[in-house]
């Protein structure tokens, strides 16, 4: 099938992915006075006296936009908000079909830091959490740490720690098929702006040591001039050893590779440079650093990508919708680490020792048990980390 034909033209038969449903009656005099006035003023009365009920008598405990300035919808860069809204569109979808989160797509006709960070902060109220979606890096950093740090809600930018969750889930279980510690391996990142650098300090949360970044311009290395502000702080935790030079040089002895970067920049010489049971994580879209094929006749052990077409598909769909369903029920203030490293072993436990195998590392995007388990997995974690309004 191609894919993007039936696309555009199914899109042009929905004329749209999602809808509000009425949820009561209002067919009848009595049913309008219950739902609408006169006697709505009460419920309302009873918010203004004590705000925390707006999560008691309105939709909002179950409520999330995805929010983008259209700067860097999937890989096709900065083509604006409109533009971007079939994804948030299907994005939505997704929260509904396997959180039963209610998401409404908000597409931001503006690329300043601070108007974006005012207007999420002025709409904050009607949410339940807030999902920060395709907005370019470095400014991706700023917002998100501003609106976690100024609001009450949990804040959470998909494309860094979704990806980083994920990454992590896939990772766990390929080290346990190539019989690898985390502590150990030496891990290789290419690509060096908001995914990259959320899995980079998420994976050295999570425990590895041995992290390498690269960049178009080449070895992450502290005290290189090109590097900009928040590259300039990863180089603070990474690499070391210091190495310097181009992938080629990166790849060297590298145990794992990961790749949120571009297409076909690695070699079958970078691969048959790597350590024995390499394992690659590909996830550039729709074209990744190299051909599944291609990296195992080179001798890799495992490889993922973030592609539907190939096994082992490295997909952020596995996190968000269980992530926020967690969230949400247990009304949580933010999202943590403990949180978040409770969805990456929600996720990679949903794959038994029995079922393990090295083209099935990950559940399913589509496999519901995977997202009940990363929202019961991250509920408790709120509990447990002090950051739930509902105790046990």
């Amino acid at each position: 099938m191609n894919y993007k034909e039936a696309s555009l033209k199914k899109h042009g038969e929905w004329k749209g992915k999602i809808e509000t449903v009425c949820r009561v009656p209002v067919d009848s005099r009595e049913a309008l006075s219950l739902a609408y006035t006169p006697g709505v003023a009460e419920p309302c009365m009873a918010i203004h006296a004590d705000v925390e009920k707006s999560f008691e008598l309105t939709r909002r405990w179950n409520t999330v936009p995805v929010i983008t300035d259209g700067t860097a919808i999937l890989g096709l860069g900065d083509i604006g908000p409109e533009a971007g809204m079939p994804v948030m569109e299907g994005k939505c979808a997704l929260f509904k079909a396997y959180g039963n989160v209610d998401a409404y797509p908000i597409c931001l006709k503006t690329k300043d830091t601070e108007e974006i960070i005012k207007t999420i902060k002025l709409m904050s109220g009607s949410f339940g959490g807030i999902n920060l979606e395709d907005i370019s890096a470095p400014r991706c950093f700023e917002i998100e740490t501003r609106l976690k740090e100024e609001l009450d809600i949990p804040v959470f930018h998909d494309d860094q720690h979704g990806t980083a969750i994920v990454m992590t889930a896939a990772l766990i279980n390929a080290l346990k098929l190539a019989g690898k510690k985390k502590e150990d391996i030496k891990l290789v990142i290419n690509g060096a702006g908001a995914a990259g650098i959320a899995i980079a300090k998420f994976l050295m949360d999570f425990g590895v040591k041995n992290v390498v970044m690269c960049d178009l311009k080449g070895i992450i290395c502290e005290g290189e001039a090109w590097l900009n502000p928040a590259q300039a702080e990863i180089a603070k935790l990474t690499n070391r050893a210091r190495i310097k030079g181009k992938l080629a040089e990166a790849m060297v002895g590298a145990d794992v590779f990961v790749g949120v970067s571009g297409p076909h920049c690695v070699t079958k010489d970078m691969v048959k440079s790597m350590a024995q049971k390499a394992i690659l994580f590909t996830c550039a879209n729709p074209v990744p650093e190299i051909e599944p094929q291609d990296a195992k006749e080179a001798g890799a052990f495992i490889v993922g990508t973030g592609s539907s077409e190939h096994p082992n598909q490295i997909n952020n769909v596995l996190v968000f919708p269980g992530l926020f369903r967690g969230a949400l029920d247990v009304r949580a203030n933010t999202v943590n680490k403990e949180m978040m490293i409770a969805a990456a072993h929600g996720i990679a436990n949903c794959v038994s020792a029995g079922e393990l195998t090295t083209d099935y590392i990950l559940p399913y995007a589509y496999d519901k048990n995977a997202h009940r388990a990363v929202a019961k997995a991250v509920a408790e974690a709120a509990q447990k980390s002090g950051v739930s309004k509902i105790k046990k």
